[in-house]
């Protein structure tokens, strides 16, 4: 035993280092992750500081500091200026969503799925697509950057949705989540801190875990972004980046206001700061609110993906960079190697110069209003946020039920959903709330029989 532990020592966490010959830092992580696993250490308990461990253990500062920063780069942990170093809330949850071996008889309100209407429609231009002469060209090696009429085009038709930009700033991706990795690898470097809600996209978590990058979550007021405290927040916890989804939040639905978007982007621009505007939800909110692109250009990498309101199998992201982080972005896709389909992007290129898109979109909304109409009926008293296009909601549940243990139970009934906790930030404490994904079910009467079980369960 150490020269300065005593059995008496009143620590919330005692590890014990058998082996001092090997690195002790790694025995002290994985003594960590194996008091996690076996319910010794909980969600949101408080560890020792880490000179104070040092001294218990009797080890040298360093050694600690590099246990704790191996445990955090892991998300198992999180440090909080101030306060101190925590378990992290969601460390007993997955960050992955989309199950590799779904059940047959499953209702799936678990992952979100885009409306599949309309598909047969994209399988109809397509046909049309093969038939053209010069389409040939695009079954081969194309540039990863795609061809100048492809980018002028989506230039053009960005003015729509408010991005102006220029077609040398417009890279692609396979998709947003390899658009948002990307991003984080090419322009953060391990250790980087970036700004988060309280609550976001778990696949930003797992992205984010994987390269080392800490989220950090931002503070709020009444759920929303404080904005009264977000910019000295943004020095104190030294961010490099903010990520965010501005339009249907995922999980929690909010759209941000005009003033919001404005006033974080102005702090960016201030403070020097990336900001990653993910607008996977752009095409589905009601109103045509500016993103925050529009108010900091030079700051804010925009993710446009398609899979959403198009078609999930094209797998098209549209990125616009500005010029000072282009080059990095782009050999950090190069790098990636997961060139976007040349086939695949020429068939968005020219649904987006057709009639196509819009009726595509057009026929989304409709059936994401009829499904919400149906939740909105049989949920109806209970405290369920969402717009009728949103294509998932957020219902807060009864005091009886924490949100994991209701996953777990609507699970058993045949029903997949996710709770709260793991969209959990760092030390969040997550509200008693699920997330479930109304177009995912393959037809509006599951989603009915779906919607049922949970209310029985509520």
């Amino acid at each position: 035993m150490p020269v300065n532990s005593f059995e008496n020592y009143p620590m919330s966490w005692k590890p014990v280092i058998s082996d001092r010959k090997s690195a002790i830092y790694t025995q002290l992580a994985e003594q960590l992750v194996k008091d996690i696993r076996n319910g010794l250490l909980k969600p949101g308990d408080k560890l020792p500081p880490q000179r104070e461990l040092a001294d218990y253990l009797d080890l040298h500062l360093s050694t600690v500091t590099r246990a704790y920063k191996l445990c955090e780069e892991r998300g198992l942990i999180c440090a909080k200026v101030g306060q101190g170093t925590f378990v992290s809330s969601d460390v007993n949850t997955s960050d992955t969503l989309l199950y590799a071996n779904e059940e047959l008889n499953f209702v799936q309100l678990g992952t979100v799925l885009p409306p599949y209407n309309g598909n047969q429609k994209v399988i109809e231009f397509i046909k049309s697509l093969l038939s053209q002469p010069d389409i040939q060209g695009f079954l081969e090696y194309r540039s990863p950057t795609g061809t100048y009429i492809q980018r002028k085009n989506f230039s053009v038709w960005a003015k729509k949705i408010g991005i102006d930009t220029t077609s040398e700033n417009i890279l692609f991706a396979t998709g947003g989540q390899n658009a948002i990795c990307a991003t984080i690898l090419g322009l953060f470097h391990p250790g980087d801190r970036i700004g988060v809600n309280a609550l976001s996209f778990s696949g930003l978590k797992a992205i984010a875990k994987m390269i080392g990058v800490q989220l950090v979550p931002l503070p709020e007021k009444q759920g929303h972004i404080d904005l009264d405290t977000i910019e000295q927040f943004c020095e104190t916890e030294n961010l490099k980046g903010l990520y965010f989804i501005p339009d249907h939040h995922n999980p929690t639905t909010y759209t941000m206001k005009s003033d919001e978007r404005k006033f974080i982007a102005n702090i960016a621009v201030k403070n020097n700061l990336v900001i990653i505007e993910d607008a996977i939800n752009r095409m589905f909110v009601g109103q045509n609110i500016p993103p925050i692109f529009s108010y900091a250009p030079n700051n804010t990498i925009y993710i446009f993906s398609t899979s959403k309101f198009l078609c999930a199998g094209l797998r098209v992201a549209y990125i616009i960079v500005p010029n000072q982080y282009r080059q990095s972005l782009e050999n950090a896709l190069y790098n990636m190697n997961l060139m976007v389909s040349p086939f695949n992007l020429e068939i968005v290129n020219r649904i987006f110069s057709s009639v196509l898109l819009e009726e595509l979109i057009t026929e989304k909304k409709q059936e994401l209003m009829e499904r919400n109409t149906i939740v909105n009926s049989i949920l109806q008293g209970y405290d369920i946020l969402g717009e009728s296009t949103c294509n998932f909601r957020w219902l807060f549940l009864p005091d009886k039920w924490n949100s994991h243990d209701f996953e777990i139970e609507a699970r058993k009934r045949g029903v997949q959903i996710f709770c709260a906790d793991r969209f959990a930030i760092g030390k969040t404490v997550p509200p008693k709330a699920i997330r479930l994904s109304i177009s995912s079910p393959s037809s509006r009467v599951e989603l009915e029989n779906g919607i049922t079980i949970i209310k029985s369960l509520l």
